[in-house]
C-alpha cells in the first residue's frame, strides 16, 4: 500500500490542529508532541498516513509537488502561492487571523499611494504587489520573514503586511492596522494527481474531517 504524506505547519495552527487529527482517530507517534524532537516526519496509527511537520509556508509547496498528498495551510499562503496543483477542499475553521496592512501613526495620510508607489515590508510579495497593483499603485516589497514590526521602527519603510492575530504586536510597536487584506483560516489542501490516485485512503481522511466539522 502506497503511503499518504501529510504535511501540517509548526507553531500555533498545529496547537488547534491536534485535536481535530484526535476526533478523527490520527494519532501520530509520540515524538510528534516532543517540542525537542529534531524528527520532521512521523508514523501514526494508521499504515497508510505518515505526517510531516514543517513551516506554514512550505506546507502548499510539499503538496503541490507530490512530495505531500494531503495538508493543511492558511489562506494567506494559498494566495501568496496560487498552486494550480492543489484542491482547496474544506474549511478547517481553524487558525483564525487576517492579512492586514498596518501603518506608522504618522504616515496614515497614504501621500505615498497618492504618488502611486508605495514602500511596504513584508513576506507575501505578491499578495501585496496584486493588491497594491488592482488600485493603480507599485507596491515595491522588502521581504521578510520575520519581526516585520521592526521595519517601521528602524527607519526602512513605513508600512508593513503581515498577519494580525489580536493586534498586540501592532499597537506595541506603534502601528496602526488600517486595511485587511484577507480574513484567514486554515485549509485542508489535496494535490489534485494524488487524489485521483489514492482516492479511497484520502477520500476517507477527508470525509473524517467534514463529519468533525460540519458536526
Amino acid at each position: 500500500m502506497e503511503k499518504i504524506i501529510m504535511a501540517v505547519p509548526k507553531g500555533r495552527i498545529l496547537k488547534e490542529l491536534n485535536p481535530l487529527l484526535k476526533d478523527i482517530g490520527i494519532e501520530p507517534e509520540e515524538d510528534f508532541f516532543n517540542k525537542d524532537s529534531r524528527k520532521l516526519m512521523f508514523n501514526t496509527n494508521l499504515s497508510f498516513l505518515d505526517i510531516i511537520r514543517v513551516r506554514s509556508f512550505d506546507v502548499a509547496t510539499f503538496v503541490a509537488i507530490g512530495a505531500a498528498q494531503i495538508g493543511i495551510a492558511g489562506d494567506d499562503v494559498l494566495n501568496e502561492f496560487n498552486y494550480e496543483e492543489i484542491y482547496n477542499i474544506l474549511d478547517l475553521k481553524i487558525g483564525k487571523c487576517r492579512l492586514s496592512i498596518a501603518r506608522t501613526k504618522s504616515t496614515i495620510s497614504k501621500e505615498s499611494e497618492k504618488q502611486g508607489h508605495i514602500l511596504v515590508a513584508t513576506k507575501y510579495k505578491n499578495t501585496v504587489t496584486n493588491y497594491f497593483a488592482k488600485k493603480g499603485i507599485r507596491a515595491e516589497c522588502i521581504k521578510l520573514n520575520g519581526a516585520i514590526e521592526l521595519a517601521p521602527k528602524l527607519g526602512i519603510c513605513s508600512t508593513i503586511v503581515d498577519l494580525v492575530s489580536t493586534g498586540k504586536t501592532i499597537k506595541e510597536n506603534n502601528l496602526e492596522e488600517t486595511e485587511v487584506l484577507l480574513k484567514i483560516t486554515s485549509k485542508l489542501i489535496i494535490n489534485k494527481i494524488a487524489y485521483k490516485l489514492m482516492n479511497d485512503n484520502i477520500t476517507s481522511i477527508v470525509e473524517k474531517f467534514k463529519k468533525i466539522i460540519d458536526g
